[in-house]
């Protein structure tokens, strides 16, 4: 990180809001990081982001963007080829791994290409999915380039029918095989796995139980047996390199305990985690002696141009 000169401590811009379906949970991530890196000696100007950001930007001339941008446009690879064209530092991964881990099918090809077990999924139109079971149930139906469980829908049953999808969402959307279990998942931070979490949930851990109080509980770290606490570690570690990330990610699993290792499957990695004091990423980084406000430094630290 360099300061522009003069200065007495550096300016971090916190790029946070936005226009994506995510909205609040970044509107949420950006205030608690601008106060930590406010408690950690830095000068912070939160950035609520729109199509004036360029603007901004230039008047504000920060030493550093701090992305807490969630969703598209701000995880998706066009914020961060912006901060390249302005030459601004920022954090977390960049324009080619940040589009490419946004996009869930070519992950999962990238995951395939390097010997990561995944579970077999398809894009389709909206009216076909609609229409007739594209695959034999169960399955789940999902946006293939948003995050946080935003329009997700579990079809369990044939009798059931094809899911009824509301107006609003994606004309192609992801159809993948639902594997049954546990929710797992396991944070990156500067090339290093953190912990696995086992995310338990009330049903299905869709958006209202990652955000709204008392949705989910968090085992941190996971009670696990040691072939699969070992697996998500190395696994994560080869699912950021293979994408390319940098920073800090975040790459969640299913396991169906019933079949051991190969009952464990990759689901998708998150370049832009979560970043209030109790999300999963911050909360692996507690466990293992890393505090919020010092995990926010170190991601202004670590923030670059060409990443």
């Amino acid at each position: 990180m360099v300061e522009r000169s003069g200065r007495t401590s550096p300016v971090v811009a916190v790029l946070m809001g936005g226009a994506s379906a995510e909205r609040e949970v970044s509107l949420s991530s950006g205030h608690e990081c601008a106060k930590a890196l406010r408690d950690e000696g830095f000068k912070v100007v939160e950035v609520d982001c729109g199509p004036d950001l360029a603007v901004r930007l230039a008047d504000i001339n920060p030493d550093v963007c701090f992305n807490a941008l969630h969703g598209r446009w701000g995880e998706d690879g066009c914020v961060q080829g912006l901060l390249e064209w302005l030459r601004i530092p920022y954090t977390h991964s960049g324009v080619l791994a940040s589009a490419l881990a946004m996009d869930k099918q070519r992950t999962k090809d990238v995951y395939r290409a390097h010997g990561l077990p995944v579970v077999d999924s398809v894009i389709a139109a909206k009216s076909d999915i609609m229409a007739a079971h594209v695959m034999p149930p169960p399955y789940v139906v999902k946006p293939n380039n948003e995050g946080s469980s935003v329009g997700v829908y579990l079809v369990h049953d044939v009798a059931n029918g094809p899911p009824q999808i509301a107006a609003g969402m994606p004309d192609t959307l992801m159809v993948e095989a639902f594997v049954k279990g546990r929710e797992l998942t396991t944070t990156v931070l500067g090339g290093r796995a953190l912990t696995v979490t086992d995310i338990l949930a009330d049903g299905w851990y869709d958006y209202d139980a990652k955000y709204k109080p008392g949705g989910s509980r968090h085992v941190v770290p996971a009670d696990l047996p040691d072939d699969i606490f070992d697996a998500c570690m190395r696994m994560a570690v080869t699912a950021h390199n293979a994408l390319g990330c940098r920073g800090m990610s975040r790459t969640d699993y299913r396991w169906d305990e019933d079949r051991g290792l190969a009952g464990l499957v990759l689901l998708e990695t998150n370049t832009q985690p979560g970043m209030t004091p109790t999300s999963l990423s911050p909360e692996q980084a507690e466990v293992t002696g890393m505090g919020f406000g010092p995990l926010c430094r170190w991601l202004v630290e670590d923030a670059s141009c060409d990443r």
